[in-house]
């Protein structure tokens, strides 16, 4: 199916299965100053969710009015645990669908911790009834569902803030502005580590969700024939049609300070590969466990990212960002750094400013902004959240379009790019070396060369068909992502 034949059956299902359309205004911004309560919601409750719940009732003057899940019984843990919190004096009601919060006039926030597929959407409706949204990352599942996210904010002028807490570090924030104002040499290519070791899922057979889990509600837009116990509660990461591969879920933080630092002008790259495996596990994961991914700009700078969960002896944990410079420079570091002078093996210690940020930290700078009635103090607002979820959707489209070629090398293909090739032997030889896998004898997964239109958010080029079918997930009748005109 083309990419406009897909956005016709959209728009045609649509008005044969209807979805709940949700009309508001503009955001009036009536929280305005610190005597006045701000009541939110949190949608989703385990793990993250837990952390969401914790950071509101640390701000003053915050009420946790709602919480939302579709699982019984990980919202009667919550109110359990509300209750031991506020000794005895708890507001806070548990539904299992966000919309009926959405129909609360008296909410003004809606903090979103729930499995990924439900972001965008979620966002888009609490936009449209008028409420400030706090989003986990990454703010959207694909790409099409993120530019709504982006023109719903507009629209109704609410506060949305994506949960990259390293957007609140004034330090990191320093570095990137010491960048782009020319204090220091013009970054060439800005790189990524999302190297957490993890384990296998294993296998789980297809049968009926438990009887605590509303199936429907949980799923909501993602299109899923048949539940096992993988998708819930949290191995829903490492499926297409739920997460998004450590990529787009813990690397989503380094990939957005990757793409922060370069030149302020860059929106989303021209061209995109990755190249990877699900390697050792044998499971029933789809996402990959190792990846190499390149993202070119069109001002010619670089973001290289690199992904690596499986473990072993002597694993090295890496999540965090460096940055080659132009000079033959590197910095290394996170909130402060070092800087490697080219031709010098020491590194010496690189005094800057602090950078703008919103004070308060990732909770207490929505909480500000939401009382002044101003969506760009956000930290991590919601175009910086799309342009650096995009890039990851991209680098796993890539992947996603791959073939198969032997485990070697020499599987790559960078053409003339060096420092791509030396970047993906210094992987190859771990997977190799560390974890073990002979050579020739598993495969890698090499994603073709996509190139893309910033402006357009559309692919060109040789593969455009298939890799713009991979921009726009189907969804659920009910649970229709919708079109920007619809918004």
């Amino acid at each position: 199916m083309s990419w406009q034949n897909r956005r016709q059956f959209l728009q045609t299902s649509t008005a044969i299965g209807g979805s709940l359309l949700i009309t508001g205004t503009k955001s009036s911004g009536a929280v305005q100053n610190a005597s006045e309560r701000v009541r939110i919601a949190v949608a989703g409750l385990n793990g993250r969710g837990q952390s969401h719940l914790a950071g509101w009732m640390g701000q003053d003057n915050v009420e946790v009015a709602y919480v939302i899940d579709p699982d019984e019984r990980v919202r009667a843990r919550a109110m359990s645990g509300l209750e031991k919190r506020t000794e005895g004096t708890l507001k806070t009601k548990d539904v299992s669908d966000v919309r009926k919060v959405l129909e609360d006039k008296s909410v003004d926030a809606i903090s979103i911790a729930t499995p990924n597929h439900w972001h965008s959407l979620m966002t888009i409706w609490a936009a449209q009834a008028g409420k400030h949204v706090y989003v986990e990352k990454p703010m959207s599942h694909d790409v099409a569902e993120g530019r709504i996210a982006v023109e719903a904010q507009k629209k109704y002028g609410v506060v949305i803030q994506h949960g990259t807490q390293r957007r609140s570090n004034a330090g990191i924030a320093g570095l990137h502005e010491a960048f782009q104002n020319g204090e220091l040499p013009r970054l060439k290519v800005s790189y990524g580590y999302c190297c957490k070791p993890r384990g296998s899922i294993g296998h789980e057979p297809v049968g009926p969700p438990p009887e605590n889990l509303n199936w429907e509600l949980w799923k909501g837009p993602a299109v899923i024939s048949d539940y096992h116990a993988n998708y819930h509660p949290y191995d829903w990461h490492w499926f297409w049609k739920t997460g998004n591969g450590d990529l787009n879920n813990q690397g989503t933080h380094q990939l957005d300070v990757a793409r922060w630092a370069l030149d302020n002008d860059q929106t989303h790259p021209v061209r995109v590969m990755a190249i990877g495996g699900r390697f050792k596990w044998n499971d029933q994961g789809e996402t990959p466990n190792t990846m190499y991914a390149i993202a070119e700009y069109p001002n010619g700078q670089t973001v290289m990212f690199n992904v690596r969960n499986v473990n072993y002896d002597g694993y090295q944990h890496q999540v965090f960002n460096e940055y080659y410079l132009e000079d033959g420079s590197k910095i290394v570091g996170e909130g402060s750094y070092k800087i490697f002078r080219p031709g010098s093996k020491e590194a010496e210690p690189l005094k800057l400013k602090p950078g703008k940020v919103t004070p308060g930290g990732n909770w207490g700078a929505f909480i500000a902004a939401i009382r002044a009635g101003d969506p760009s103090m956000a930290n991590g607002n919601v175009e910086d959240a799309h342009y650096g979820c995009v890039m990851g959707h991209l680098m796993n489209n890539s992947y996603r379009l791959g073939e198969k070629v032997p485990f070697n090398a020499k599987a790559a293909r960078f053409g003339d790019n060096a420092d791509a090739a030396e970047q993906f032997l210094k992987l190859h030889e771990i997977m190799r070396d560390g974890v073990g896998i002979p050579e020739d004898e598993a495969e890698y997964t090499v994603g073709p060369w996509l190139t893309f239109d910033p402006k357009t958010e559309l692919h060109t080029g040789e593969f455009a068909d298939q890799a713009n079918q991979l921009l726009k997930d189907p969804n659920n009748p009910g649970f229709r992502v919708p079109e920007i005109g619809e918004v």
